[in-house]
């Protein structure tokens, strides 16, 4: 099984080009996002220290973090988003180790692991992966995309300026696509890549 990170500045289409990559067989999918957001529901590993770092403020009436009120938070100052990531990243490390393991042992052909800080993290495991695939698009494309996904737009701002910095680094298992034209033929696009990859690789 091949692990291949999708990464990106947010907008770039990773989610949308993995799940329509997903959807074919012997391949799966993993978001690192979801990971992050079950590592600090109420009960999680995260959740205790992530309240004692950032207070109640972050909390719904409920008792559940409040993953606007963080994200407002967290992109407006850096050293929080720092704090944010040091709490949650190990966490999704560990769980992505599961399903590294679980598609393994379901015989998946490549695993698709979508996270828009696979490369600037310092958490991440690199040891993971077998090759990473960074969807590159500019700052318009990808304010359109994100307001058209019904994300206010403050928050979308906000999350451009945070990743203006974002770029992918120059590394032999790193392979930046275009990704400004649609979906489906950025789809196609790393589809192809995959399969050299593989032949590449050797299987």
């Amino acid at each position: 099984m091949k692990v291949i990170g999708i990464t990106g500045p947010a907008g770039a289409g990773k989610s949308t080009v993995a799940r329509m990559l997903a959807r074919r067989p012997g391949i799966g999918r993993v978001d690192c996002d979801q990971l992050a957001h079950a590592s600090y529901r109420r009960g999680g590993p995260a959740y205790a220290p992530l309240v004692a770092r950032f207070g109640e403020q972050v909390l719904t009436p409920q008792g559940a973090v409040d993953r606007g009120r963080l994200a407002q938070l967290v992109f407006s100052d850096p050293q929080a988003k720092a704090d944010l990531e040091d709490l949650v990243h190990p966490w999704v490390m560990r769980a992505l180790e599961e399903e590294i393991a679980r598609h393994r042992a379901l015989g998946t052909r490549w695993l698709l692991v979508e996270g828009a800080l696979l490369l600037s993290s310092p958490h991440l495991r690199r040891d993971l992966f077998d090759a990473f695939v960074w969807l590159a698009a500019s700052e318009e494309t990808r304010r359109q995309r994100l307001l058209k996904a019904g994300v206010p737009w403050e928050v979308v701002q906000a999350r451009l300026d945070a990743q203006r910095d974002l770029s992918p680094p120059k590394a032999d298992d790193v392979y930046v696509v275009d990704a400004e034209p649609p979906p489906g033929q950025v789809a196609a696009r790393v589809l192809e890549l995959l399969v050299a990859l593989e032949k590449r690789q050797g299987k």
